[in-house]
């Protein structure tokens, strides 16, 4: 049946079946911008807004500094789209973190810029 169209971002919601309905395979989340300070406690406090962390990375240089980004793995993929979701834009360390769907690990299929995020 028809259903009225909601608000965008719905989906989040798919609790057993839909596992390829939106790309949303994945539980980890590639988080940038990141101040150089920030480590990966600070990274994994801030993103267990979204649910249960199981690994932050910040990515580092040869020299140990680090290179503003990181990878942080969440133990389901629900909370890594919500993390995508509800924590882009949002801040850590006074500059606004950018997070997106890790696409090194498994989801492959889809390459190119990062699709339709609406503004």
């Amino acid at each position: 049946r028809e259903t009225a169209s909601g608000g965008g971002g719905g989906g989040g919601g798919y609790h057993g079946g839909g596992r390829h309905h939106g790309g949303y395979g994945s539980t980890s989340v590639y988080v940038g911008n990141l101040a150089y300070e920030t480590s990966w406690q600070d990274l994994k406090d801030h993103m267990r807004a979204a649910g249960n962390v199981d690994q932050a990375n910040v990515l580092t240089s040869d020299d140990g500094r680090s290179k503003g980004c990181g990878i942080v793995q969440y133990q389901k993929p629900q909370e890594a789209a919500r993390a995508i979701r509800e924590l882009q834009n949002s801040e850590l360390h006074g500059r606004p973190i950018f997070v997106r769907e890790d696409r090194e690990q498994g989801g492959g299929h889809h390459h190119g810029g990062g699709g339709g995020g609406g503004g």
